[in-house]
């Protein structure tokens, strides 16, 4: 299979070109046969008649006097054999050569053109009819002159062949031209690639297409998309390195000042019990951070959509709620769930269980003791909808613009990593659904809303 763009060009364009001229050979074949053909025939009718008209009646007798212009018309380089045959009267051999076949219908009133062969050799040949009168008396005389076919063969060689030599320099002049254009007009495409290979890694720049052709023009704008998006990916990672970095950098700050407070401490004083639970909690906030950065940057890497597997929202959200239902008690949170039927969605389990737990885990947090949360689930046309619902404080209207920024928190007395609705949000988006917020009814608490595509079997 040729990868060659040249080649493949090149084929589309000679292919055609070369059955045209494969036909037109053809075609002039046929022409110079036919044109060779009829000079042959003509030249043995001429012949045969220049013998009939010296067929005459001398002392009343028939002879037959061969004139030797009837055969010097078959003069040639090729040295052709020339026969003839003269009979009357159907049996009587006037002169020429008795083995010289007559034609089947040797009888006719017309030039009769037929083949035939002599001691091996192939033979055109012409019988001709006449009558010949003597006092009243007519003779029929047949004569037949048949010649070998070199100067034919010459004659069709001296027609053809040039013509097929010069659709041969007709097809191999095409071949250079359309060499010598392809490779001028590729050159754009070439020199497109060149600029392309030779960026540095971070020259994130769209590639100027105003000195390209119009066909190319479509494979750059591809390209710059294809840079537009690269380098919103690497301000995004730049910015989610930065912030992590930010993030991690106060639990380590405090984790070294509370090791550092525990090293000068007494072995069996209060302030090394203290120190001891300041570095567990820090320690335990630096594992769920790193915990949600790797959960983050997996959902990030996700492919668009999820894989194509069906996940029953209806045990995934029901696995969620027994996970964290001790979490509830503690807080006195009233948790339940109102979940329908068929509630199906295409996607990754393992990442829906995350989505789920994420909004669930967020309104524990945020409600007041005493509060409750409510996991609703069901079906709306061709769409699971999920709603996580609680009767907390909610959001104000200022802060719901940005509460699915990563590390964006609304209240910094909650413990949290800022990232849980950043990682619903592009959970929601990796399997082709949204991620709203929006008030509780009566403007009272939050209403956490993911869509996503139901199943379709």
């Amino acid at each position: 299979m040729m990868h060659s763009l040249r080649a493949r060009l090149l084929c589309w364009v000679l292919l055609p070109l070369a059955a045209f001229m494969f036909v037109a050979g053809v075609m002039a074949y046929d022409a110079a046969r036919e044109t060779a053909d009829l000079t042959q025939d003509n030249a043995l009718l001429d012949s045969a008649r220049t013998i009939g008209e010296d067929v005459q009646w001398i002392n009343g007798e028939l002879i037959a006097e061969i004139p030797p212009a009837a055969l010097e018309m078959f003069e040639s380089p090729y040295q052709d054999h020339v026969f003839y045959r003269v009979e009357a009267g159907g049996d009587r051999l006037l002169g020429g050569t008795p083995e010289l076949e007559l034609p089947s219908d040797g009888h006719a009133s017309y030039p009769v053109f037929y083949d035939t062969t002599l001691d091996g050799q192939s033979i055109r040949a012409v019988a001709f009819r006449r009558q010949v009168y003597n006092a009243g008396e007519a003779v029929p005389v047949v004569v037949v002159v048949g010649k070998t076919q070199a100067s034919r063969e010459g004659m069709l060689a001296q027609l053809w062949h040039p013509q097929v030599m010069r659709q041969g320099a007709m097809l191999v002049l095409a071949l250079l031209l359309v060499l010598i254009g392809l490779t001028t007009e590729l050159h754009p495409l070439m020199k497109l690639k060149n600029d392309v290979a030779d960026r540095d890694p971070m020259q994130l720049e769209p590639v100027r297409a105003d000195h390209l052709p119009t066909e190319l023009r479509p494979i750059v704008d591809a390209i710059n998309q294809c840079i537009a998006r690269l380098k919103l990916h690497t301000v995004t990672q730049q910015q989610f390195i930065a912030d992590a970095a930010h993030q991690l950098r106060t639990p380590l700050t405090l984790l070294d000042t509370q090791v550092e407070c525990a090293r000068q401490c007494l072995a069996d004083g209060p302030a090394l019990s203290d120190a001891l639970v300041g570095i567990h909690r820090t320690s335990r906030k630096m594992t769920e951070i790193t915990n949600q950065l790797l959960l983050l940057a997996r959902a990030e890497s996700a492919p668009s959509p999820a894989p194509n597997l069906a996940v029953d929202m209806t045990h995934v959200v029901s696995s969620v709620l027994e996970e964290l239902i001790l979490s509830a008690q503690r807080r006195e949170i009233d948790l339940g769930a109102e979940l329908e039927g068929d509630l199906r969605v295409a996607g990754s389990e393992q990442l829906l269980t995350a989505l789920v737990d994420n909004l669930v885990d967020n309104a524990i947090r945020y409600t007041q003791k005493g509060g409750a949360v409510t996991a609703r689930c069901r079906r709306i046309g061709e769409e699971v909808v999920l709603d996580v619902i609680d009767n907390g404080p909610g959001i104000p209207p200022e802060m719901r613009a940005h509460v699915f920024e990563r590390f964006y928190r609304g209240k910094s007395d909650v413990e949290g990593t800022g990232l849980g609705l950043a990682i619903v949000q592009r959970i929601a988006q990796s399997h082709g659904g949204t991620a709203t917020v929006a008030p509780g009814e009566g403007r009272v608490g939050l209403v956490a809303t993911v869509r996503l595509p139901a199943w379709k079997d």
